[in-house]
């Protein structure tokens, strides 16, 4: 009976230092990520660390402000014949020499809207008429479709020339994408200043992107000092007119305390926000917190539930986690096939954890 309770001790004890040591490697394995974002293109978020060359690329890959995102005068119609007689007037007047007509008609066919047919080469026609004009829409547009080789052959340099034209006469769409040349080096020398010049102006304006980009700069130190309470401020004001990946920033910033007082619960309320809207980062942190019981009560099942919606977007941090759950049988059931099925995806785009578990059993 002695041997027998003695024994019952130790595996008790041993059960416990396995749960301990798993979840004080979850909580190290997430506290070593490294984010912070920019739109087709902009400066990173924390996870302090160093995430996957792929993630990091992901996060701080900008975008670009697209045609979509101007002040368009051009309207949905309800009916064709409404459609029919809007695009006659409209091509009169762009065919007279109207500059704004001219934009417009050529956001028609960049959309394939008002009974237009989608036709790039079509609207960059179109936008370059009313840009020569000094159309600061057009211009911008123009310099878009430069830049992602729409309508015309890709040439950063052709782009960086349109968004300057339109930068210059305080087009925000256009200040933004000027930033992005600047800090990928695209179309004009690689230059962080500079970008943070430009990301200013337009953020100032209140260009959500270029906000969210000049909050990654002073984050990273990109162009600027480091300066947390900075990026905050910047990122604050994108995440309150509900800017996805501004809202997963500003989540790792109150959990870990970064620009303003470490805060789970208000970390877990950011990162449902950009969760919600289907931002993959924000969901995989949302399962963290879940998994860890930072800011909620921990409960594994509604941390799988997350991971699996970062899982299936292709979060790799998120499929090593829906791996482990499912290897633990944490939140679901325990199944070493499901199991390694994740694992095999996150280590297929470099997630070191993932990849060492798939070389320990290559034969699963």
């Amino acid at each position: 009976m002695r041997h027998y309770i003695m024994a019952k001790k130790i595996f008790l004890f041993l059960a416990l230092l396995m749960c301990f040591t798993m979840t004080a490697q979850a909580q190290i394995r997430k506290i070593q990520r490294n984010k912070p974002n920019t739109v087709e293109t902009k400066p990173v978020s924390p996870r302090q660390g160093a995430k996957s060359s792929k993630q990091m690329t992901k996060r701080t890959s900008q975008k670009e402000s697209r045609p979509s995102q101007q002040a368009s005068s051009v309207r949905h119609r309800s009916s064709d014949s409404e459609d029919e007689s809007y695009i006659v007037q409209l091509r009169k007047r762009a065919e007279q020499g109207d500059a704004d007509a001219q934009n417009n008609l050529g956001d028609c066919y960049y959309f394939g809207r008002s009974g237009v047919s989608m036709d790039y080469s079509e609207a960059v026609r179109w936008y370059r008429k009313a840009a020569e004009q000094g159309d600061a829409d057009a211009q911008n547009n123009l310099g878009y479709c430069y830049i992602n080789g729409l309508g015309v052959s890709e040439d950063y340099s052709e782009a960086a020339r349109w968004y300057r034209k339109a930068a210059e006469q305080g087009n925000a769409s256009a200040q933004n994408n000027m930033g992005n040349c600047y800090y990928l080096g695209r179309g004009v020398s690689k230059d962080d200043s500079e970008a943070v010049r430009w990301y200013r102006k337009a953020a100032e304006q209140d260009d959500i992107a270029a906000q969210v980009s000049l909050g990654n700069c002073y984050f990273f130190g990109k162009g600027v000092s480091k300066d947390y309470s900075d990026a905050v401020r910047w990122y604050r004001k994108a995440a309150e007119q509900g800017k996805a990946s501004a809202q997963d920033m500003l989540g790792d910033c109150y959990l870990y305390g970064l620009g303003v007082s470490k805060d789970d619960s208000e970390a877990v309320r950011w990162y449902r926000k950009a969760a919600e809207q289907e931002n993959a980062d924000a969901q995989d942190m949302l399962g963290d917190c879940y998994y860890l019981g930072l800011g909620v009560s921990k409960d594994y099942s509604e941390a799988v539930r997350w991971y699996r919606k970062a899982a299936e977007q292709g979060n790799a941090d998120a499929q090593h986690s829906l791996g482990s759950c499912y290897y633990w049988g944490w939140g679901v059931s325990k199944d070493d096939s499901e199991a390694f099925r994740w694992y095999r995806k996150a280590a297929e785009q470099g997630n070191a954890d993932a990849q060492k578990k798939v070389d320990t059993y290559p034969n699963w």
